[in-house]
């Protein structure tokens, strides 16, 4: 009987990827408020759940942008999906 093939997604054992933020992201996150952080935290953990479920970008199709109660998250996944790299972050 052969082996049965599992996509990655499914492979991965219920882990979510990790998020890494790049500049200008990064410079963005540090001059968030608590509250601001707690409110992109919760719509990280959105994304991180099933970032393919997230809308692609307008105008770059690698891209895809998040927006949800004031709070816009413009990311890409690697490859294998394991890493979400952060460009662009806006709290209301």
């Amino acid at each position: 009987m052969a082996g049965r093939r599992v996509s990655p997604r499914h492979n991965r054992g219920g882990r979510r990827p990790r998020i890494v933020f790049i500049e200008p992201a990064e410079t963005q996150v540090r001059v968030l408020t608590t509250e601001q952080t707690g409110c992109l935290d919760k719509a990280l953990n959105v994304i991180a759940a099933d970032p393919t479920d997230v809308k692609p970008h307008a105008t770059a199709s690698a891209l895809r942008d998040y927006q949800h109660d004031g709070i816009r998250v413009i990311f890409y996944a690697t490859a294998l999906g394991s890493i979400l790299i952060v460009t662009y972050v806006e709290v209301d």
